[in-house]
């Protein structure tokens, strides 16, 4: 193998699996670090350079991060990287002062939002900084998208909300409430703006054409879509619900619909699931949180038909089906029989999809036979120049953290096109190695490893949680729980960085390495030498690392990032310094280091 370009940012990032995973690349360890040292301010502004939004998604992150983390590889349960971003959040000093804000003179260019959820809020958060003049059309009468309508205040409370798009909206956008679009034409005709992005998210939910279906009214009055039902439980539309309830599907929203089911007054609540539990798209936890609250989720059942006596619902008949796996695969399924459940009635949960009717088909706005806009997945550009997409409008429904990183993309793109400048034309991402070293075994970081395991999350009891629905159930951590978390994070940008010129090849640090990530042996192909490493080669996604050339026996020094967690004893090993503890910075750029300033700088007057 070649020796390994670490020059290359995305060498040193992809090793922390946290920040790689997380789609806005959040500076985990560091804001992690920040929070062991009380610095509670620091690490909420940490997060919110990239994720926007650190208050919501310390509550609501659906954590792609979580399942990257490397201490899940130590033992069981990765870091509680979503509950710490909530402490710096909870904690935090007032943040006004530290908040980007729009200059007072305006670069004459102007932007609609379409939609006020989080994609939208990222652009303007971006663009607003640089001069631009930002409008967001929201049909809604309250800004937040589906953060606000589809996500119970039990879990994400209104005044977090508030707050934080309060943030966004405060720097001076043109917030329009209760103005829907009913003609992309007609807003284009207006040339009242330069550029169109469209957050409208994924506002459709699927329907489930089954016999008894349409039956009568009063069948219809009690089959609800899931995210229809949600949006009129945010609004107070709706009250009540019957005390039977089956929840059709086994996502996130189907897990947000049975549990708001029970805070309506149900007292038996069923979610329905078509295969076995290691296929649900809902996460583990929100799983759990259901079942906490005597959610009963039944599996390897199809629903078949609604049944309808004396025109009224009484309940759908399912089919039990039976499967042969192979893993996570399904090698075959049989229906083994039909079994009948009462209920009340019935929210579909079963998926949500993109709906355009206020797009013409003569705008040059293209659409795949799915009616999904072909949009440019690095510059979120249409077909249509001046058409920017993102978030679930983009590329169907994701999570609010994916929706940041598209906001923050289409951003860079929505700046680039206005300033005249090739959209596909983007800075790379930057690197910063810097040595933790103190003395010759000592370091400017924490490198033992705590055995402590992860913390649990208070809850409010189950007799309290019910009495109202917007009581947020998660407490939060306090402060010994948070001291105690914190301790779990192996520091995974502070990287091993190897000089083979200093190396000795007396392998002191081979020896004591405690995950056997270490090898030196004769170099060769990458399938050839990952059958030669100390300790076994199981994820073959992650680079090796493979220095140069030992000067000795011209072996090479090869590093398995995949078993490596940190600990820094090979640096505290190695008589010669081969080894150093560098803290890596990876810079990921976003509209505001885009040059040249879109504002003239001799007239530029910060408020």
């Amino acid at each position: 193998m070649e020796p390994t370009d670490t020059r290359n940012p995305d060498y040193f990032h992809r090793v922390v699996d946290c920040q790689w995973a997380c789609p806005a690349h959040t500076d985990v360890p560091e804001y992690i670090r920040l929070i062991a040292l009380g610095k509670f301010t620091e690490a909420y502004m940490v997060n919110r350079e990239s994720n926007v939004f650190p208050g919501i998604l310390g509550r609501v992150c659906d954590r792609p991060c979580e399942p990257a983390c490397r201490r899940g590889r130590v033992e069981e349960k990765p870091v509680a990287i979503c509950r710490l971003k909530r402490v710096a959040a909870d904690h935090r000093d007032d943040v006004t002062q530290f908040l980007p804000r729009a200059p007072r003179q305006k670069n004459g260019k102007r932007v609609a939002c379409i939609g006020a959820g989080p994609a939208s809020l990222t652009v303007a958060n971006d663009l607003m900084p640089l001069g631009y003049d930002v409008t967001i059309f929201e049909k809604w009468g309250t800004p937040g998208g589906l953060m606000r309508t589809n996500i119970p205040s039990f879990r994400l409370p209104a005044s977090v909300l508030a707050e934080e798009i309060g943030y966004i909206v405060d720097m001076g956008v043109d917030l329009r409430l209760g103005t829907p679009i009913e003609s992309l034409k007609a807003l284009l005709d207006s040339r009242e703006f330069d550029a169109v992005f469209v957050g409208s998210g994924a506002p459709k939910g699927k329907d489930l054409s089954l016999p008894g279906r349409h039956e009568t009214q009063a069948v219809e009055d009690h089959i609800h879509i899931g995210i229809d039902w949600l949006e009129s439980v945010a609004f107070d539309h709706i009250k009540s619900i019957g005390k039977r309830v089956l929840i059709i599907g086994v996502g996130n929203t189907a897990m947000d619909c049975c549990r708001s089911s029970l805070r309506l007054g149900a007292t038996e609540v069923k979610v329905m699931a078509r295969k076995p539990r290691n296929f649900f798209k809902a996460s583990d936890w929100e799983l759990e949180d259901a079942e906490d609250e005597n959610v009963e989720i039944v599996i390897n059942h199809a629903p078949k038909s609604f049944v309808v006596e004396n025109g009224k619902l009484t309940g759908m008949m399912f089919d039990r089906m039976e499967y042969q796996l192979d893993g996570n695969k399904i090698l075959s399924e049989k229906v083994a029989g039909e079994v009948f459940f009462p209920c009340d009635d019935v929210i579909l949960a079963i998926g949500q999809e993109n709906a355009f009717p206020w797009i013409e088909n003569d705008l040059g706005v293209e659409f795949d036979k799915w009616h999904v806009p072909k949009v440019d997945k690095l510059t979120f550009q249409s077909s249509r120049p001046d058409v920017f997409f993102g978030g679930d409008a983009a590329f169907g429904p994701k999570n609010i953290i994916w929706a940041v990183e598209h906001g923050h993309q289409a951003a860079i793109s929505l700046h680039r096109f206005l300033q005249g400048q090739s959209v596909r034309e983007r800075l790379p991402a930057l690197l910063n190695l810097s040595s933790r070293k103190m003395g010759l075994h000592e370091w400017s970081y924490k490198n033992d490893y705590n055995p402590v395991e992860r913390r649990l999350m208070p809850h409010v009891d189950l007799k309290e949680r019910f009495k109202k629905i917007n009581i947020e159930v998660e407490l939060g951590f306090n402060a010994e729980q948070a001291a105690a978390e914190v301790q779990r994070c192996l520091n995974c940008d502070v990287q091993t960085v190897f000089d083979a010129k200093l190396c000795i090849e007396c392998d002191a640090c081979i020896d004591i390495c405690p995950v056997d990530c270490l090898t030196m042996t004769a170099n060769r192909p990458e399938e050839e030498l990952r059958q030669h490493l100390k300790a076994p080669s199981r994820n073959k996604t992650q680079p090796l690392f493979v220095s140069s050339a030992l000067k000795h026996t011209a072996r090479v020094m090869v590093k398995d990032e995949d078993l490596c967690v940190h600990c820094g004893l090979c640096a505290e090993r190695c008589p010669t310094a081969a080894w150093d503890m560098q803290k890596s910075t990876i810079s990921i750029p976003h509209a505001s280091d885009e040059s040249p300033s879109c504002t003239p700088p001799q007239t530029l007057k910060i408020a």
